[in-house]
């Protein structure tokens, strides 16, 4: 099912099981962003408002459109109305085909029964809806027009649904008038029940299931009956012949254009306009790093307040440059789950086509970039003048500019990490282990110029932005300015000679060649970010075929796959009417 979503053409649609959606949005949000997305950029924003409309109807979202979904901090709409939600996305592009994983999963039997009825109108509108359902109530069971079931991998029916009894009845399998079809079709197929069964069994324990009709067969037994009756059935000869026909049919051309058909400027300003709302919105995402920052600068400039230019300060200048460098660009790893919920949507509606790889990395740097700005310009503002490292104003600009740039570096490398990592727990483990090895390699704790030669002195060193942000940050500060000698009296100390000597930094190049150093590492990251989710693109189909190909081997070694038995049973064998064991009439007769 993967494999086939990744490939999915315009006139398809796939619905996971999973409603992955942004929760700071409303519903009316979410499906005119998504519109904005994937509709032609020919159109007017008032048709575009008039197809969400008419979706929102469609759907039955009317009385809940302007709530917003809901996430960790905000009450949001209910299982079922997520769901439709989930399907009005997919559906603004009128698909000829709409897949559905489990649509009814988790939800109670009220809000199941109105996502499968508006599945149905879907349906009746002249669209082919295709769903995975397991054991649906016998309401739910009834909106279906036809029904295909499936035991380990082997067609037990295909055919219209309500002949589903009927073609039980005939196998000798018929279903107790009490009993819901689907329940007793499940009993019939799911191998699951002889290991039940077994289970009770090896208990020795003395059981009884004297209600259970299908107490004396096994599965494997019953499915074999099964699957031999459909090989032989009408039902079978029908489908055949109706996928000859298919086959057949001259002059059938599928449009393989993308799932999207806006430009690609269109698709930059929806994103971009969105993940900020997101961004705006989630309290997790930026705004509590930006307090937490405003108040550990705070912190930070009371401990260094009006440092000075004695002799001892020059070490406690040292320090709070490290630390301004390095720990307030470390906590950026706390916005990770936030943004892992994020990849998350990106990687749905990667899946069906709405949009590409560049533009959703584009769109989330422009959007993240006033927050981090506001981050780095609060962060310099207290420390640099409660400290008072530089009185110039382009002092003060490069440390913004320094900050700014560190901080987008960390949120690149976290965006890496997201896209290697299947939760967020190992993100941010692994996270704060790489930007661990980045600060005790950054130049504070041993000079560079000490590192062994060997990985961390080359490559590490260079590729370590927190070593070109802290030189920068250490020659904005150190030179042009002299302090007082260790004895009294002694001629004054320049900054560029305690550079070298006493904080191990090369000042032979200027600052700003220090500052591009870190834009360079920042786009390497984005880039690094790009390469990631583009193999993992191409690759996903020959890994998903691999999964399969294992998947059906070990099937084959199942119980549903023998053609005994998986267990010696010695009760009768013999097929006998279920309904006469329980005492009750057939609804086929």
């Amino acid at each position: 099912m993967h494999y086939l979503c990744f490939h999915l053409l315009k006139f398809q649609a796939y619905v996971t099981q999973e409603n992955t959606l942004l929760g700071t949005l409303t519903i009316r949000e979410s499906i005119t962003f998504s519109a904005h997305l994937r509709l032609p950029s020919i159109m007017t924003k008032e048709e575009i408002n008039d197809i969400v409309e008419r979706t929102i109807t469609e759907m039955g979202l009317q009385d809940c459109s302007d709530r917003t979904i809901g996430n960790w901090h905000l009450r949001g709409i209910s299982g079922g109305e997520k769901k439709r939600l989930s399907i009005a996305l997919e559906i603004l592009t009128r698909p000829s085909l709409l897949l559905l994983d489990e649509p009814t999963s988790g939800l109670d039997s009220a809000s199941a029964f109105f996502v499968v009825q508006t599945l149905r109108n879907i349906a009746v509108d002249g669209r082919t809806v295709i769903s995975s359902i397991h054991q649906p109530s016998s309401e739910v069971f009834a909106l279906f027009d036809n029904l295909f079931l499936l035991s380990g991998g082997e067609t037990v029916y295909f055919g219209e649904a309500k002949l589903g009894a009927k073609f039980f009845a005939e196998a000798g399998f018929p279903c107790p008038s009490r009993r819901n079809p689907s329940d007793h079709f499940l009993r019939c197929t799911n191998s699951d029940f002889d290991l039940v069964a077994a289970t009770l069994k090896g208990t020795h324990r003395d059981v009884h299931i004297t209600s259970d009709p299908l107490a004396n067969l096994t599965t494997s037994e019953i499915k074999a009956t099964l699957v031999n009756k459909y090989r032989n059935s009408q039902c079978a000869a029908k489908a055949r012949t109706r996928r000859q026909e298919i086959l057949t049919i001259e002059g059938l051309v599928i449009d393989r254009r993308g799932g999207s058909q806006a430009s690609w400027l269109k698709q930059l300003s929806a994103l971009t306009k969105r993940s900020f709302i997101n961004m705006w919105r989630d309290l997790g995402y930026y705004w509590l790093r930006i307090v937490i920052y405003i108040a550990l600068s705070v912190c930070v400039g009371s401990i260094f307040f009006d440092i000075g230019r004695s002799y001892s300060s020059i070490w406690s200048r040292g320090a709070c440059g490290a630390f301004i460098s390095g720990f307030m660009t470390f906590m950026s790893i706390g916005g990770f789950p936030s943004f892992i919920e994020e990849m998350k949507v990106f990687c749905q509606e990667r899946r069906n086509g709405h949009y590409g790889i560049g533009v959703y990395i584009l769109s989330n740097f422009i959007s993240s970039f006033p927050f981090l700005t506001v981050m780095s310009f609060a962060t310099a503002t207290i420390t640099f003048y409660m400290v008072k490292f530089r009185p110039e104003f382009s002092h003060f600009v490069y440390i913004c500019l320094d900050l700014t740039s560190s901080i987008a570096v960390v949120e690149g490398c976290m965006m890496t990490i997201a896209s290697l990592v299947p939760n967020f727990l190992m993100g941010v483990i692994i996270g704060a282990g790489f930007i661990g090895i980045m600060m005790m390699t950054s130049g504070y704790f041993r000079w560079l110029p000490d590192l062994p030669k060997t990985f961390w002195r080359y490559p590490i060193s260079y590729i370590n932005y927190g070593a070109w942000a802290l030189q920068g940050a250490y020659k904005n500060d150190m030179i042009g300015i002299e302090f007082d000698p260790l004895v009294p009296g002694g001629p004054k100390l320049k900054g560029e000679i305690i550079l070298s000597t006493m904080l191990g930094k090369n000042a032979e190049h200027s600052k700003w060649w220090d500052l591009a150093a870190v834009v360079v590492i920042l786009i390497s990251f984005r880039l690094l970010f790009y390469a990631i989710l583009k193999f993992k693109e191409t690759a996903s189909p020959w890994l998903w075929r691999l999964y399969a190909k294992t998947t059906l081997q070990n099937l084959k070694k199942s119980p549903s796959f023998r053609k005994i038995p998986s267990f010696p049973s010695k009760r009768n064998q013999t097929i006998h009417s279920l309904s006469s064991q329980e005492g009750l009439n057939s609804p086929m007769h």
